[in-house]
């Protein structure tokens, strides 16, 4: 190992290799490094593809709350999750800038959810009020702000904001910070850094042994953990459990990172629910005069690395006019693209990879970046043979794809979400049009829906997706047929 905690030779046995290098595969290596394991970690340095590099880093779990997350036991034991890691976050940033140096972690005081004249019923007010039910349920602080007092807020007049409220436990990273002083904590407490990506997962039998690297050498290793984000797909199809383990694909996002003209910036973050298939509108403030702005979201069968043109149109016209209008003249610093881990049934992967000294930690979705002080110690424990932090069970990776809802209602919200794009892209229809495109659509969906597969279906976002990615159709339709001749 050389003296910036990178590797350097061949033939290394390790305790743990850990293929991953982003925010999941860095907090499972801090931990485990601290414990006295030999822990080597992989990738690239500058992270192509990876979600956590280009996220927006919002800590919170009730402002991602959707009626159709809480419509399922499943989607709730997520949100029970995501609670948990709450309430590690302070602990972990404190015990992280104590053993590293750089500029602060924390970006953001608290969220600001706003209900803006942008979306639509159907999703905006009901996302809304599912956020302030389940703020209520769980008894988190939140405070209702009056839409004329809204600190940093200047919408123009068509996309002004109708409601807002404040929940003061639910704040913000600076993504790029928080890698920084993983990859240095945990290089300290004594991991090893491999600047390349795994290819597939060495195996003897039914225990694997190690990771072959993109230079074809081999890392040997008791434990490996496939923490590689939307990427892991490549390793799992190395083996021979593959098969029975819900496939990944990327929820392509693109962000910016915008100089304010007047080097202002907010307090809190600044959001929407969630929407159009999306984690909603945020603006979360980065420090000297810039916010970051997310984030879209395109399901996609193979990871990005650039931005579509289309995207970061979208992107800045809803920032500017939905949130503050002299967004327009500011400058944009930086454009970002990440691929969010998405399984096809839309939940995520977590434990044992059915293989001796295999686990599997991905699938997370929008929300790995905010639990992984959760799991990386949960993991670590896993891996120590000590009890586990968290009750991951439900979330085994060796499962059969899990139902999100029935045909109908998974089409009913695929399409309340289409409308909602257009509304948000300022569609301008004659009234009774929206009526007439639904009754169109839904027949048209569920018939597609039942040419996909006669029996599964997959969550909305992937339905939708797949009418136009014959590849997306291609994997779903292997991908159900493995499942029943695994059921």
């Amino acid at each position: 190992m050389n003296a910036n905690g990178n590797a350097d030779a061949d033939g290394t046995g390790f305790d743990i290799v850990i293929a991953g290098n982003g925010v999941l595969g860095l907090s499972l290596a801090w931990v485990l490094a601290r414990r006295g394991q030999r822990v080597a970690v992989l990738g690239q340095p500058h992270r192509p593809w990876a979600g956590s590099a280009a996220a927006g880093a919002m800590l919170g779990c009730f402002g991602e709350v959707t009626t159709s997350l809480l419509a399922t036991e499943h989607g709730r034991h997520k949100l029970e999750l995501g609670i948990q890691a709450n309430e590690l976050w302070p602990q972990w940033i404190a015990e992280l800038e104590e053993r590293t140096e750089g500029t602060p972690v924390k970006t953001a005081e608290g969220t600001t959810v706003v209900l803006n004249t942008i979306g639509t019923a159907e999703i905006d007010d009901a996302n809304y009020n599912a956020i302030r039910a389940e703020l209520t349920r769980y008894e988190e602080p939140f405070e209702d702000v009056e839409p004329s007092d809204l600190d940093w807020v200047d919408a123009e007049p068509i996309s002004r904001p109708l409601k807002a409220f404040h929940i003061p436990g639910e704040h913000a990273v600076n993504a790029a910070s928080l890698l920084e002083r993983l990859e240095s904590a945990a290089v300290g407490a004594g991991a090893t850094l491999v600047p390349e990506f795994a290819t597939r997962v060495a195996y003897r039998g039914e225990r694997v042994t190690g990771v072959v690297l993109a230079s074809g050498r081999t890392l040997s290793a008791d434990h490996v953990t496939l923490a590689a984000g939307a990427r892991t797909q490549e390793l799992l199809d190395s083996l021979p459990v593959g098969p029975r383990i819900p496939r990944m694909v990327s929820g392509y996002g693109v962000s910016a990172l915008i100089r304010t003209q007047d080097g202002t910036s907010p307090d809190s973050v600044i959001r929407t629910p969630n929407r159009s298939f999306a984690c909603g509108l945020h603006v979360v403030p980065r420090g000297d005069g810039h916010v970051y702005v997310g984030a879209t979201n395109v399901i996609a069968v193979e990871p990005r690395d650039t931005a579509e043109m289309r995207d970061l149109v979208f992107l800045l016209q809803c920032a500017h006019r939905q949130v503050r209008r002299n967004l327009w003249n500011s400058e944009v610093s930086k454009v970002q693209v990440g691929n969010r881990p998405v399984s096809m049934d839309g939940f995520p992967l977590l434990g044992d990879g059915g293989m001796a000294g295999l686990t599997i930690m991905t699938g997370t979705y929008r929300d790995g970046l905010h639990l992984s002080p959760l799991l990386a110690q949960d993991f670590a424990a896993r891996i120590l043979g000590e009890e586990p932090r968290a009750d991951l069970d439900r979330f085994a990776p060796l499962r059969q794809p899990y139902r999100t809802g029935t045909r109908e209602e998974i089409v009913d919200l695929l399409i309340d979400h289409q409308m909602g794009i257009g509304y948000e892209q300022d569609w301008t229809i004659p009234v009774e049009w929206h009526q007439w495109i639904e009754m169109d659509l839904r027949p048209a969906t569920l018939a597609w829906a039942d040419e996909l597969d006669p029996e599964f279906t997959p969550p909305a976002e992937l339905l939708f997706a797949s009418r136009f990615d014959p590849e997306l159709v291609s994997l779903l339709r292997k991908y159900y047929a493995t499942c029943r001749e695994y059921s």
